[in-house]
């Protein structure tokens, strides 16, 4: 493991202090590990959190700002952040107006996210939540409870933050991050495994020529493990089981987001994003909102996430709307 790091006890401590520094106009970081939009304070809306271990920048906290996040609870790396910070946060954001909270289905985090919404329940917040699940290659749509939560996420937190930001209501904010959440779906590629950060275990291991389709950003096994191909022809099966999985028809436009794992380069992310792009068009289905880089990593991963979702004019207007993070900005 060559990794330029301190001690390892001090990764998640660094790390976030290092992104209040450099996105200080944006971001700053309340009791440790709270990681709170800048103007969320001065802004009477609806508010949007999340939670999630660090280890996956610039996922989660690298979007946190107006039009996406307003806060993001980290956890140490891989880890959820336990459910009190999470409390705390949502206290930070209910205010009159209700916080909507953004829970991937992993297990840690589900398991804090249920607790801290017990605790606001209990306080009385306005809060609602929204679990996002869309990897299908963990359970069948039909069995959408057991489907592991990716980078879906971060456009949900796109779509669902320009809503806020325009004023809409918090039943009306869900509802719309709901149907986009019930519209998209993910699957990954890995052709080399990572390590862990602070300890150097191996999360998965790749012999010379292989790759496995369908893998978790853990590095959990997705059953799809075969010989290395080609861009075209790993788009082309990526996309086809997703297309396959949202039942998708000719004339239907979709958001495509191609995403870089961790040490895959650009130029390859952008000949996936291409190929997908010319194989859905063979579907007569039209790409009209895309994502294309490093947004959810799993260190030094080689691979990729492809996630596609079914697009309607409600969610393309606030996919277009402007926000400012750190890690994704739109004038």
């Amino acid at each position: 493991m060559k990794k330029f790091i301190n001690k390892p006890e001090d990764l998640t401590k660094e790390l976030l202090k290092g992104l209040e520094l450099a996105f200080q106009d944006k971001i700053e970081i309340r009791n440790g590990n709270i990681v709170v939009n800048k103007n969320m304070d001065k802004e009477d809306r609806v508010h949007i959190v999340t939670l999630g271990g660090t280890g996956h920048e610039p996922a989660l906290v690298g979007f946190v700002g107006d039009g996406m996040f307003d806060i993001s609870v980290a956890g140490n790396i891989f880890e959820a952040p336990g459910p009190e910070p999470c409390f705390e946060a949502l206290k930070m954001a209910a205010g009159i107006k209700g916080a909507l909270f953004v829970v991937l289905n992993q297990a840690c985090d589900m398991i804090t996210g249920e607790m801290a919404m017990s605790m606001a329940k209990d306080a009385g917040l306005n809060v609602v939540r929204i679990t996002t699940q869309e990897d299908i290659s963990s359970a069948p749509r039909e069995d959408g409870d057991n489907r592991r939560g990716l980078v879906g996420c971060i456009p949900l937190a796109k779509i669902a933050g320009g809503a806020a930001m325009s004023g809409m209501n918090l039943g009306s904010v869900h509802d719309l991050a709901q149907r986009f959440a019930d519209n998209m779906a993910t699957i990954a590629v890995a052709v080399r495994g990572a390590t862990h950060p602070a300890n150097g275990m191996e999360l998965s291991s790749f012999g010379d020529d292989d790759m496995e389709i369908g893998m978790g950003q853990h590095g959990e096994g997705g059953g799809g493990r075969m010989k290395l191909k080609s861009a075209e022809e790993t788009a082309a099966i990526m996309a086809d089981a997703l297309v396959a999985d949202l039942a998708l028809k000719a004339g239907e436009k979709v958001l495509v987001v191609v995403d870089g794992s961790g040490s895959t380069t650009l130029m390859e992310q952008l000949i996936v994003y291409k190929n997908c792009v010319e194989f859905l068009k063979t579907k007569g289905i039209e790409v009209v909102a895309r994502m294309v880089g490093e947004v959810l990593t799993v260190q030094e991963t080689a691979g990729f996430q492809l996630c596609i979702a079914r697009m309607d004019e409600e969610m393309l207007r606030f996919w277009q709307a402007p926000c400012s993070t750190p890690y994704y900005t739109v004038k």
